[in-house]
């Protein structure tokens, strides 16, 4: 069964990938407005999270599954959001799917296409 980490803000995101060993194993990273009350304030957030969390029946189920909420509206729609301007992220949109070390990223309305994120989820590179 693939292993989540859920993370809550820059700082805590920054501290565990920094002392991340995956052992050669794949690690997703899904970004997500925080949630109030169990919901994000994020309406494709919202709609891509179902869609994400059910692909990942296909991924390896040794993987990484990494859940970070990168804050409140007014957090994120900063231009000099942290997110946006890290460039291992560069995020532009949320929500945003990537393969961590690679290419491979889905944003905004991608991550509602159960094609394109089981995609993802089975890439092996």
């Amino acid at each position: 069964m693939v292993n989540e980490q859920k993370l809550k803000g820059y700082e805590n995101f920054v501290n565990f990938m920094n002392t991340l060993d995956s052992k050669g194993k794949p690690v997703f990273v899904y970004f997500s407005g925080d949630k109030v009350n169990g919901e994000s304030w994020c309406p494709d957030c919202i709609r891509a999270e179902p869609i994400v969390r059910e692909q990942l029946k296909h991924a390896n189920p040794e993987s990484l599954f990494i859940y970070v909420e990168v804050g409140d509206r007014a957090t994120w729609k900063n231009p000099q959001c942290s997110f946006r301007k890290d460039s291992r992220t560069q995020l532009m949109q949320v929500p945003t799917l990537m393969r961590w070390g690679g290419p491979q990223k889905l944003a905004g309305s991608q991550c509602e296409k159960a094609d394109l994120v089981e995609m993802l989820f089975t890439d092996e590179e």
